[in-house]
């Protein structure tokens, strides 16, 4: 009975309304300190723009959008995702649905391919596209789809990191945070990375570690802004998976996955 209200549309509608409500509550009470300054013009002198986070920021993401900026955001297609996609609408975002995969053959049937198309033709179109850099239950480890996105579309990515003083630091997979009312929150601009469109195997694996490492390196700056520090950082994991992955990438250079 519980999964089959969970499923319903008037609850997830339900729940996602509130969970607007409950951020754009969070952001009016914040302080908002843009790292660096000028960050709050970087999707406007880059435009269009691919914006990119580690999951578990997904929803504190919006906190960069502005009245005017016009965003669509990838979203996954399962329950959890439903809810998000009703959250992330009612703060001022448009939705793409589709999710990456650990594996090729699961890419199709999470819808992977057919957002990326779309995603080809919003930026085409002079739209942001905003997505995780990582695909889901493999934390931190930038995934080939945002790598695609980026030399398909000939657009830079902006990754971005959004950190509040006063949070709930979640024991997920992802490491997840929820920002809490009546502190401060920084919103940190990395460089840009862009993806040359007759790129190899061996540069467009050097440009995933390097939005891996410029990822790492704003939500450190982010979290040591407010006075602390990443809990998502440096797990026995996240190492795990980018050695391995980095391992597979020096073994077989022309795969792709």
């Amino acid at each position: 009975m519980f999964r089959a209200i969970g499923r319903s549309r008037a609850f997830q509608v339900t729940i996602g309304s509130l969970m607007a409500a409950y951020l754009t509550f969070v952001k009016r009470t914040n302080r908002l300190i843009f790292l660096p300054d000028e960050a709050v013009r970087t999707v406007d002198a880059h435009s269009p723009t691919i914006i990119t986070f580690w999951h578990g920021q997904h929803l504190m993401q919006t906190f960069f959008r502005r009245p005017h900026d016009r965003c669509y955001v990838m979203i996954s297609r399962h329950g959890d995702g439903e809810i998000n996609a009703v959250a992330v609408e009612k703060l001022g975002m448009l939705v793409v649905r589709g999710s990456g995969a650990q594996r090729k053959d699961q890419v199709r049937k999470r819808g992977g391919i057919q957002a990326l198309r779309q995603m080809l033709s919003l930026l085409a179109a002079g739209d942001h596209v905003s997505m995780t850099a990582d695909v889901p239950k493999v934390s931190r480890v930038a995934g080939e789809g945002i790598i695609t996105l980026a030399q398909l579309s000939a657009r830079p990515i902006v990754p971005i990191a959004v950190v509040c003083s006063r949070r709930i630091d979640f024991r997920s997979w992802d490491s997840a945070s929820l920002g809490l009312p009546f502190g401060r929150t920084a919103i940190v601009t990395g460089e840009r990375i862009e993806v040359p469109k007759d790129a190899d195997a061996k540069t467009r694996e050097q440009r995933r570690q390097a939005l891996e490492e410029e990822l790492d390196r704003i939500y450190a700056l982010g979290y040591a802004t407010l006075g602390s520090r990443d809990p998502g950082a440096d797990r026995a994991d996240i190492l795990a998976a980018r050695a391995e992955r980095r391992r597979l990438a020096a073994s077989n250079p022309v795969e792709r996955g």
